[in-house]
């Protein structure tokens, strides 16, 4: 049985549930409770769980007994165990009503073939697992995943070495900082060669972000643990002073929610020159600021239109990211690749300057927009939509580049605003058979005179007939 035949299967376990109201984000929950304390025992991992809270001791449970020893064993890994235990299971409670379903959920997990699941990763099956979570619509858990094409090609754009310290302040199920571990070790041919001072640090301190939601948190918790890495992931608000413990980063890739601040009011960092109640130009500064100004220190960060264009407050800080930062690069993304149709967003590159004025000189803008087919759930984006992109971003010349798609504007070109690069929409338009709006104007003068005249001479013509007849 593949992982994708074992998500299919675990998904299906949510039908159980419907009766218990267990919605489809609290379900993918229930089975994070589950299927951690399962696959530690697959993976011999059991160690830090206490003896009497194993799996074994949940399997055995029946009825009344069981939904008891669930909630009872939930409050104890939550409450008196450490470490990622204690993290993943901190707050637990369950949903489930019903012992019997409880039950059928356990056995189901239980029969599961765990031999192809460890062959294939049992990171990649949750990983599968919160990715079919977040395309069910019905979840509302799309606002937190990324699709997979597009962390990869952000990840390769960027790439990540080892020794380097990544994060991801809005880091949702984590899929940016996985993405960048992988990079990492497939990138690197003597990673078995690393010091082992050098390879725990890879381990534990390399990858590490921040959510602000307590469910989507211990999603990511149980992701980064089956993807072995330890750094740490705090449960905070990125934008509150929560957030000016997270700095001096290598590397930074994340997709920050869209949307303003509840009611309107104004994120409460204290170290922020520019004050403004919209959430991604808030992120926006928070991430260029924690990087490392050292000439190589690099982020890829998705965000929507208006931050290319507003004005105010966001006027000045794309000011303050170009005086900063090398912002060298705006990949404009199709529609429809996100939870919210309609939602334009880009991918901003940029490095960190070792100086604090002048470091943009010109971005070049790529259009993967413009002329583009609908993608969806049945038309998703694909590694090959990004091909040329990623050829031009990555040619030693990029104004020998040839593709329409690929244009550079000055900083002073761009002036006040980055709400460029787009082409022209032959799906709306046939430009060249427009007419010229000045010319079709005369002429439309032209055409309503001879109409007046001709209605002059009709009068004429019926006065005479009228005088005749008298």
């Amino acid at each position: 049985m593949t992982n994708a035949e074992i998500v299919s299967k675990l998904w299906n376990l949510c039908n159980v549930l419907r009766d218990d109201g267990i919605t489809y984000h609290q379900y993918v929950t229930e089975l994070t409770y589950i299927l951690f304390l399962k696959m530690a025992k697959e993976t011999g991992s059991e160690k830090n769980i206490p003896e009497d809270y194993r799996w074994d001791a949940l399997k055995s449970k029946e009825g009344m007994e069981l939904k008891r020893f669930y909630e009872e064993l939930l409050r104890e890994l939550g409450e008196n165990c450490s470490g990622r235990v204690q993290e993943i299971y901190q707050g637990a409670r369950s949903n489930i009503e019903e012992p019997a379903n409880l039950k059928k959920i356990i056995t189901n997990i239980d029969e599961l073939d765990w031999y192809s699941a460890k062959e294939e990763g049992l990171g990649n099956l949750y990983e599968g697992l919160l990715e079919k979570n977040a395309n069910e619509k019905k979840s509302g858990a799309g606002q937190y995943f990324t699709p997979r094409v597009l962390i990869d090609v952000m990840t390769e754009l960027t790439a990540p070495q080892p020794g380097e310290r990544c994060n991801d302040p809005a880091c949702g199920t984590f899929g940016f900082m996985i993405a960048a571990d992988r990079y990492v070790k497939e990138h690197t041919n003597d990673w078995m060669d690393l010091t082992e001072e050098e390879a725990a640090f890879e381990q534990k301190e390399a990858f590490t972000g921040a959510e602000l939601v307590h469910e989507t948190h211990r999603l990511a918790l149980m992701n980064a643990m089956l993807h072995d890495i330890e750094g740490k992931i705090y449960l905070c608000d990125t934008l509150s002073n929560q957030g000016k413990v997270m700095h001096g980063f290598d590397v930074v890739l994340t997709n920050p929610p869209f949307g303003t601040k509840k009611g309107g009011e104004r994120a409460n960092r204290d170290d922020f020159t520019y004050q403004t109640s919209n959430k991604q130009l808030y992120f926006l500064q928070h991430i260029y600021r924690s990087l490392k100004a050292d000439g190589k220190a690099r982020a890829a960060v998705v965000l929507p239109d208006n931050v290319l264009f507003a004005d105010g407050e966001g006027e000045r800080i794309r000011a303050d990211l170009m005086d900063k930062c090398n912002l060298h690069t705006i990949l404009r993304l199709p529609t429809g690749i996100f939870y919210a149709q309609g939602v334009k967003t880009n991918v901003l590159f940029f490095t960190r300057g070792t100086t604090e004025q002048n470091n943009t000189k010109e971005v070049w803008f790529y259009d993967l927009r413009t002329n583009m087919p609908s993608f969806g759930k049945t038309n998703p984006l694909k590694y090959d939509h990004f091909k040329d992109f990623i050829t031009a971003y990555t040619a030693e010349d990029r104004y020998a580049v040839k593709n329409e798609r690929w244009n550079v504007f000055t900083r002073a070109e761009l002036g006040n605003t980055l709400d460029k690069g787009l082409i022209r929409d032959d799906s709306v338009l046939d430009y060249e058979d427009l007419p010229d709006p000045i010319e079709s104007g005369e002429e439309c003068i032209a055409q309503l005179d001879e109409a007046v005249d001709l209605l002059k001479s009709v009068v004429k013509e019926l006065k005479s007939l009228e005088s005749a007849e008298v």
